[in-house]
């Protein structure tokens, strides 16, 4: 499903390149649940920025379902992402003017489904993660915990068949980390959902399939 050969990504200075990725490969299956390990500044998230793109390698091919999405035009790419991938960000990335029901619903949109069953979706996630009370609220009335749940939620609403996770419980405390932890696990084995996430916790990691492990900007271990 995801296949990365020879990714470099590099960024000048001073005359010369600092490389955050150097020479990686990977395959990824669809249905996997694969962890990606590293210390800070392994270039773990540049890796997950690409797979996802929301960032170019300066080097290398990237086939998507068979297609070298690297050649595609900025349109089609961002269809791509838009139409298979959910993504946790580590900072939220909530829209700020916008509700938490609304922050949920606009992957939605993208996907032209019908008012009234982006409101049915919506509704079923905001139950599905305890959330009906918060969404009238805005994201800075919420605490970063309750913003990475939103997130989460808004990340799952389109059925994404991969979802891409930074850190994604990086800001909730242990009882959350596990539920989401668990939800992942679930939606992967019962929904066939690929699930790539980036993680400092070896417990978490725990739950792929496999672990890749970066080492400043290379793969030690896949």
């Amino acid at each position: 499903m995801i296949k990365l050969n020879n990714i470099f990504k590099w960024y000048n200075v001073g005359g010369s390149r600092a490389f955050v990725l150097k020479d990686v490969n990977i395959s990824i299956k669809e249905g996997e649940f694969v962890s990606i390990m590293g210390p800070s500044g392994s270039g773990k998230s540049t890796l997950l920025h690409i797979i996802g793109l929301l960032d170019e390698p300066n080097e290398g091919a990237y086939s998507f379902q068979n297609e070298n999405v690297l050649k595609l035009k900025e349109k089609k790419r961002s269809e791509i992402y838009k139409q298979h991938m959910g993504f946790v960000f580590q900072a939220y990335h909530l829209i700020d003017e916008l509700t938490v029901a609304e922050n949920i619903e606009t992957p939605l949109i993208y996907k032209n489904m019908k008012s009234s069953e982006r409101k049915a979706v919506v509704a079923d996630m905001l139950d599905r993660f305890g959330i009906v009370g918060k969404k009238d609220l805005f994201p800075n009335q919420l605490s970063g915990g309750q913003q990475q749940i939103v997130g989460i939620a808004r990340a799952l609403a389109g059925k994404p068949k991969v979802l891409l996770a930074d850190e994604p419980t990086g800001n909730l405390n242990s009882k959350q980390g596990d539920e989401i932890m668990q939800l992942f696990k679930k939606l992967n084995e019962e929904e066939g959902v690929t699930i790539i996430q980036v993680t400092h916790s070896e417990k978490n990691a725990a739950y792929g399939d496999r672990i890749i492990e970066l080492l400043d900007g290379q793969i030690q271990q896949n």
